[in-house]
């Protein structure tokens, strides 16, 4: 790790930042991010208020650390269930094969054709604003390419040698898939994670910004874009200062992503067999 180029660093220290200053926002914002005073409305960045105030005259920082919390844990949670399902459909799909294979193939290829933003916000407009609704709006077609890149992975890996030998000295089709196969898989998964991380959290400031995500009196990044476009002229940092913090951590998490998802597939190229595992079997 020492040869980590600097932007790997910086990359990384923007987002243990971001998410150490998110989760400790109870204690560290300046003031309630709900609380209003008409008087102190669109104020300037200064000492009383570091990004100034909104239109309601709330502390733009303190909601600013608060709806990264909704923002944060809604597409941490997507990309969560999102990669479990698709790495299980995938590495079911590889190692059945036959009919079930074609199937689920099949089913990933149609939802991979239908675009994530417009399904996102039918299910939500039917559904309804909510935590619930945006986290089940992000999984319905979130999954597909995972399910695409671990099947790949899987069928790559079932090829080997070490597999096959461990299918011959008896061992399960479970204790195969969790020792030999998933491990190989870990790397690059991590990183498709790592992406779609930032593709989640776009997505979930977008909804936001269209009024179907968070409902006031709560905030996210989405929503106070929102609400601060129509005083941009005047109070130019309430809707910079969202729009950056998006943009940022959308911007490492996925750089990030893709040096992980390099790494990983240079290991694989180099080291086919790195787990070896006929001797644990």
């Amino acid at each position: 790790m020492r040869d980590r180029p600097v932007f790997v660093r910086a990359a990384t220290g923007i987002l243990v930042l971001v998410v150490v200053a998110v989760a400790a926002s109870p204690w560290i914002a300046p003031s309630s991010p709900a609380e209003q005073d008409l008087a102190a409305r669109l104020l300037p960045p200064g000492s009383a208020h570091w990004l100034g105030t909104d239109h309601l005259g709330r502390d733009t920082l303190s909601r600013l650390l608060d709806g990264g919390r909704f923002s944060l844990v809604i597409a941490s949670l997507a990309t969560l269930l999102t990669g479990v399902i698709g790495t299980g459909i995938g590495v079911l799909s590889a190692r059945r094969r036959g009919w079930l294979d074609e199937v689920l193939t099949r089913t990933n290829d149609v939802l991979l054709a239908l675009p994530e933003m417009v399904v996102a916000l039918f299910l939500v407009a039917v559904l309804g604003p909510g935590f619930l609704s945006l986290v089940l709006a992000l999984t319905v077609t979130g999954w597909t390419p995972f399910a695409r890149l671990a099947r790949a992975l899987a069928y790559d890996v079932s090829a080997r040698g070490f597999v096959e030998s461990a299918r011959v000295l008896g061992c399960s089709t479970t204790f195969i898939v969790f020792r030999h196969i998933l491990p190989h898989l870990a790397g690059p998964l991590l990183g498709q994670a790592a992406l779609r991380f930032g593709q989640f959290l776009i997505t979930v400031g977008a909804l936001s910004y269209l009024g179907l995500g968070v409902q006031p009196p709560q905030s996210d990044w989405g929503s106070m874009l929102a609400a601060a476009q129509p005083y941009a002229a005047r109070a130019p940092v309430g809707i910079l200062a969202p729009g950056l913090v998006v943009f940022t951590v959308a911007l490492c998490v996925t750089f990030l992503g893709q040096r992980l998802a390099r790494m990983s597939s240079t290991r694989m190229v180099l080291n086919p067999a790195s787990s070896g595992a006929v001797a644990d079997a």
